[in-house]
């Protein structure tokens, strides 16, 4: 398992070296300007090691890599691994709410819906899996603020807290929620919260999307299977034979498709961050790829890869705790 993550990382800072190369962006250009002289061109070229073979500059881009080091940001003008220690844990907050939201609903839907096939809540659920997947999350975002929190205001605004209680906490976690109860400041926390659940709503609503059609798909089959019929046979309630036995050979499949949720809203959470104005890695890329810092862009692109191989590798080890037969 090792020599393969160490293949697959090596594979993601190659092709991340790559795109980093084949952008129509000069990086020279980025940090000079464009009325500098061709002197001073010629220097910065040569310091970022630009002239050199395309083999050696990914050996140098790969050490410095391995310990940490992803440039200076042109945006901020701090360290990129400084900022995406900022910035990360504003996304993983939102992204773990959304998937929480995504698990705790979805999954029940999509095994009532599975056992009341055919009928009006099976209808029912499969509408709210097409149109999670059908509607724009932007336009939904935009669609939320405009009514919950324009018209009803039953929710915060844009941004993780109101402007009166920004850096009132002390950063430990960097979850603004977390912090705030730490801090045992429980306005903050209200305050955090209100701004919070839409946008985490709005990602949950497209996580129960996922997950409930695909949890339908897994009982569907597994409802279908002979031992099924044999365990009804025999007399067994249905509620034990849809959750100790069907639900339950499940698990392994739904621990990838959670797993794949919550990797696509911690990397695919960029319209959301940008509509509700949420200071996450996805705004972070964004902002440095409109401002052409490709230290910024590669950098929160490595991390973003790096939490996938991170994810698949621990459903691996649950799959194995789960089914023996992985072992």
């Amino acid at each position: 398992m090792l020599g393969s993550i160490a293949i697959t990382m090596l594979g993601l800072l190659f092709v991340t070296f790559l795109i980093g190369r084949v952008m129509p962006i000069d990086p020279v250009l980025a940090i000079v300007g464009e009325r500098a002289s061709a002197e001073t061109y010629q220097q910065v070229f040569e310091d970022l090691g630009l002239d050199k073979p395309l083999l050696v500059q990914f050996g140098y881009y790969l050490w410095d890599v391995l310990h940490g080091d992803f440039g200076v940001s042109l945006l901020t003008a701090h360290p990129v691994s400084e900022d995406i220690g900022r910035v990360f844990p504003a996304t993983l907050e939102l992204a773990t709410l959304g998937t929480l939201m995504g698990v705790l609903l979805g999954v029940p839907l999509g095994v009532i819906a599975a056992v009341s096939r055919d009928s009006w809540i099976d209808q029912i659920a499969r509408v709210v899996a097409l149109v999670g997947y059908s509607m724009p999350i932007f336009w939904l975002g935009l669609m939320g603020l405009l009514i919950f929190y324009g018209i009803l205001g039953w929710v915060g605004g844009p941004g993780r807290v109101g402007i009166f209680y920004a850096d009132v906490v002390p950063p430990v976690t960097g979850m603004i929620l977390i912090d705030s109860a730490l801090d045992g400041n429980w306005d903050v926390f209200r305050d955090a919260l209100s701004h919070i659940v839409l946008p985490a709503s709005l990602l949950g609503y497209y996580s129960l999307a996922y997950i409930s059609r695909m949890t339908r798909s897994f009982m569907l089959e597994q409802l279908s299977a002979e031992y099924i019929t044999t365990a009804r046979v025999k007399g067994m309630s249905e509620r034990a034979v849809i959750w100790r036995h069907a639900f339950r050979n499940i698990r392994v499949q739904l621990i990838t498709v959670i797993a794949l949720s919550y990797a696509n809203l911690l990397e695919g959470s960029v319209l959301t961050e940008i509509i509700f104005a949420w200071p996450g890695i996805g705004s972070y890329i964004t902002n440095a790829l409109l401002s052409a810092d490709m230290s910024a862009v590669l950098g929160g692109t490595v991390v973003i890869g790096l939490i996938f191989i991170i994810l698949n590798v621990g459903s691996d080890l649950l799959y194995r705790f789960l089914d023996p037969r992985a072992k």
